[in-house]
């Protein structure tokens, strides 16, 4: 399939047109950085990200071909699409006559779907682990979903939406078929953020959440796919009501800036004529053959990495090697290779076709370097299901300290307090913390929490 590329087309014109640049940017395409020449605003000709009807208008369009739906760009990641999907949902919700939607979500969604939850003041409900599992994962099967749903309909307060992230960080991938095929039989849409899965579309065969029956869904391209930063797409069902795709530039914008980036503009038009070319999928092909040879080496050697469902990450599991996981990184780190992210638990390694076969070779030749040691008996503290106190609008929107974490033992969370990588909250804000939050934001390193004044409670 051959894309055409009208957003790259008009700024190539418009540079060779050496216009007087009375207009912002302040920089006016004089070269400090070196990209200040594409760095444009919405001049004549250059379209406007939410009203679009032109060059930008083609290129999503020509996104929407790629991805087999309705897609819409983000130049502020996936953060900017999820808070418009909730949006969206609340309008449906709304014009079901529902005020106040209902979201039952994963458990480890990440903090943005918090903020998007305060500011629409929709109600919360979470889907923790059917087994055990870190804060970073949260599994649900369409099994255990099915009996959620059949109780909370015979209580009569059915979500408006099951929320999930897949794949979430440890690259753990949910079954959205199944999932999907449960929520559709109950009248509830499925809501996906596939931040780390954009790629999944071009996979020989398709594992992508719209393909499988998904009804929204975020991709951040930026994460997996060749291109700048802040770069995502909204994905809408083809099947859902008018309002949907009627309403997404409206959602988008609600929560976007009034100025968009034309570098990142460029990068999706770009990725576009990319990912639609034979070689790209032909590429992408080759790499997840070549990061399963990585695995199967790093197994040999007793790093143990986990069995996911997504091919192109590569998460260890190092314990049972004698580390910690920022133990492995700092190795990583100390011979020129940087990974994606590590805790006390994980180290996670994202692969794509700009990583060449060797490599990776050299990757897993200095994981292998380690020594093996003793196996480290630590395990992540056990979670309890933190009380609920406020709304998490309420608390967001509370006055609020930070305080150091022994001193947050029967306070109320506030804003989350977790850095990105991961941005999955331990404790969501309107919770109560106790002494096992403690434990686990000491296990993680967190040393000071938000919480709500004493005064607003």
């Amino acid at each position: 399939m051959k894309m055409t590329t009208p957003i790259v087309n008009f700024i190539q014109t418009y540079q060779a047109r050496r216009p007087l640049r009375l207009h912002m940017p302040g920089h006016k395409g004089v070269l400090l950085t070196g990209c200040e020449h594409d760095d444009i605003t919405e001049v004549a000709g250059a379209d406007s990200l939410y009203e679009a009807e032109g060059i930008i208008r083609e290129s999503e369009r020509n996104a929407s071909l790629l991805f087999g739906c309705p897609t819409y760009y983000s130049t502020e990641g996936s953060s900017q699409c999820i808070r418009a999907m909730l949006y969206l949902v609340l309008l449906h919700a709304k014009e079901q006559g529902i005020d106040r939607p209902l979201i039952l979500a994963g458990r480890n969604a990440h903090k943005t779907f918090l903020s998007a939850v305060g500011l629409l003041d929709l109600d919360v409900e979470w889907l923790y682990p059917e087994n055990e599992a870190g804060y970073l994962a949260c599994p649900v099967t369409p099994d255990g979903l099915s009996a959620r749903l059949s109780q909370m309909k015979a209580e009569c307060r059915l979500p408006s939406a099951v929320y999930l992230t897949s794949p979430d960080y440890l690259g753990n991938v949910a079954d959205i078929a199944g999932i999907a095929e449960v929520c559709h039989a109950f009248g509830v849409l499925l809501v996906v953020d596939n931040a780390h899965g954009a790629y999944l579309r071009f996979l020989p065969e398709s594992k992508h959440p719209m393909d499988l029956g998904a009804d929204l869904c975020c991709d951040s391209a930026h994460k997996t796919l060749p291109m700048l930063t802040g770069g995502a797409y909204l994905h809408i069902g083809g099947h859902l009501p008018a309002l949907f795709c009627h309403h997404a530039k409206q959602a988008l914008c609600l929560f976007g800036s009034t100025s968009p980036s034309y570098l990142i503009l460029k990068s999706l038009d770009m990725a576009n004529a990319v990912l639609a070319s034979k070689r790209y999928t032909v590429s992408l092909e080759k790499t997840v053959k070549k990061a399963e040879a990585c695995w199967i080496k790093l197994s040999a050697c007793g790093l143990r990495p986990m069995q996911t469902d997504e091919p192109l990450k590569l998460t260890l599991c190092p314990r049972k090697h004698g580390y910690a996981g920022m133990e492995v990184a700092e190795h990583l780190r100390q011979n020129g290779i940087e990974c994606e992210f590590a805790d006390p638990d994980f180290v996670v390694l994202m692969v794509t076709p700009a990583i060449t076969e060797s490599e990776l070779d050299r990757v897993a030749e200095v994981l292998c370097a380690l020594p093996r040691r003793d196996s480290v008996a630590v395990c992540p503290p056990a979670l309890i299901k933190p009380e609920r106190v406020m709304s998490v609008r309420e608390a967001l929107l509370s006055p609020s300290e930070v305080l150091p974490v022994g001193e947050c033992v029967g306070r109320i969370a506030a804003a989350a307090t977790v850095g990105c990588p991961p941005a999955v909250p331990i404790v969501v804000s309107g919770e109560r913390i106790d002494q096992s939050a403690v434990a686990c934001f000491r296990y993680y390193g967190i040393e000071t929490c938000a919480v709500v004044k004493e005064d607003m409670t």
